[in-house]
């Protein structure tokens, strides 16, 4: 499979339409469908189902499009930072994280890094720790920060400073509001939202053990902000961490600590297996100078 192909294959899946796409592309439509029929018969089976307006993806081009748009996605950037080696500092860098007020000192480190390095494009990227490893793995990221006390083995790993204080998220209207800590057996009966990766990992498991057939989670969320707007649409509560909540919403949610005291460490993560580029290489160098 040539790389040209693949970017063909993606516009197509991308615009359901072959007239379109060859036009985005600036190629004929017959080399357009002459192309994509042959990637087809070099993967042994149709990778659209044609219909009388629109192309849609068979299960095979579903599986083809995942997998092609995270290779596009690395041979640019690796084209990229070939590009830059050749000159001077420039490039891409990617970096992964959750949702943390207290990576303020590494965003601090990395505008810094940026005033001197202005030819370098930083492209920031949220998710949970497990996206994060698999990216960096993968090699679409060059840097992950993940939250909590996990097995990092695999990677190479520094700590930042500062943790993850978890609390109660509720309405300003709350009765819990007058409360300084929020403990077990407050969350009894409250329509409760928590992080899916907590969720996943039993993280409360302990803390609420006592009253854990009385706990009642009605979702789970990746991002808080939007869990916020979720909030004040049907007057729920969530567990996340503090500092998170800001502009108008903050003005409708108040936080409250948990007791006994729950917290999370931020570590910031790279491959053992993967080559950094110039300017991923310098940034981890920054980092450890500052924070080790």
């Amino acid at each position: 499979m040539e790389i040209r192909v693949l970017r063909y294959f993606v516009s197509v899946a991308q615009t359901h339409n072959m007239s379109e796409s060859a036009r985005i592309l600036h190629v004929s439509q017959p080399t357009l469908s002459r192309q994509i029929a042959d990637l087809e018969t070099e993967l042994g089976g149709p990778l659209f189902e044609r219909r009388s307006r629109e192309m849609v993806l068979t299960p095979t081009g579903r599986y083809l499009f995942e997998k092609t748009t995270t290779i596009l996605k690395l041979v640019d950037k690796t084209t990229a930072n070939v590009q830059a080696q050749q000159v001077n500092v420039s490039g891409t860098l990617d970096i992964g994280a959750g949702e943390s007020i207290q990576l303020k000192s590494l965003m601090n480190l990395l505008g810094h890094f940026q005033i001197d390095y202005p030819d370098v494009v930083v492209h920031l990227h949220t998710g949970n720790a497990m996206a994060i490893e698999t990216q960096l793995e993968n090699g679409v990221l060059d840097i992950g920060v993940v939250m909590g006390r996990r097995d990092l083995h695999l990677f190479n790993a520094l700590h930042l400073p500062g943790e993850n204080q978890w609390g109660l998220l509720m309405p300003a209207n709350s009765p819990l509001l007058q409360k300084t800590a929020i403990a077990p057996n407050d969350l009894i009966g409250l329509p409760l939202l928590v992080s899916e990766q907590s969720l996943l990992r039993e993280f409360f498991a302990d803390w609420w053990r006592n009253v854990a057939d009385e706990i009642t989670v009605v979702g789970t969320y990746d991002l808080i902000y939007n869990a916020g707007l979720l909030m004040q649409e049907r007057n729920c509560y969530a567990i996340g961490f503090d500092g998170l909540i800001s502009g108008e919403t903050s003005s409708k949610l108040a936080f409250r600590p948990l007791s006994p005291a729950l917290s999370e460490p931020n570590n910031v993560i790279w491959s053992k297996n993967q080559q950094l580029s110039s300017a991923a290489s310098l940034f981890i160098k920054r980092v450890q100078a500052t924070f080790e």
